[in-house]
């Protein structure tokens, strides 16, 4: 082989490992700013079973080679909900739905279901509310150092919600 055929060779791997290893890009969004987002009540069941929904999430991902997005948040969090309503935007929910299995964990305020983020070694305070927790099926999480990026939901564009999504997606 010369050196040519070589170099050639090279740079076609390292485009086919490119183009599997990135992640899809977030959809593109027709809403833009947070006044057009419809914010839901409670999104959040305070009556739910967090261990049972989230075992219920990781199964479905194992079934269905999907991650797991928890979204540990509080129904009286206003960031929360904002969160919660950028996430059923139709294109970021075609979105997450191919990507993702989705649990909405209730935390109170900061005094329930704790034991979830305590499975991924999050035994102190969460920073804040919304925390997202992105795991791969298996149980590893894969956005550790990261879980309250989106804690300020209510001040970031839904664009930018959904590319912060979009780079943790299988």
């Amino acid at each position: 082989m010369t050196a040519r055929t070589l170099a050639f060779l090279f740079v076609g791997c390292l485009a086919a490992v490119s183009a599997t290893a990135s992640p899809e890009p977030a959809p593109r969004l027709a809403v833009q700013r947070l006044e057009d987002i419809a914010v839901p009540d409670r999104p959040y069941d305070e009556s739910a079973n967090a261990d049972t929904a989230v075992a219920e999430a990781f199964s479905r991902a194992r079934s269905q080679h999907k991650r797991v997005l928890i979204d540990l948040g509080g129904n009286w969090c206003g960031d929360c909900r904002v969160l919660a309503g950028i996430m059923e935007l139709p294109e970021l929910r075609r979105f997450l739905a191919a990507h993702y299995v989705i649990a909405a964990v209730d935390v109170g305020r900061f005094n329930r279901n704790l034991q979830i983020p305590a499975r991924f070694g999050i035994t102190q305070r969460l920073e804040g509310v919304p925390s997202v927790l992105i795991a791969d099926p298996d149980g590893t999480l894969i956005n550790r150092g990261h879980i309250a990026a989106l804690a300020d939901a209510r001040h970031m564009t839904p664009q930018a919600i959904a590319d912060w999504l979009a780079q943790w997606a299988s």
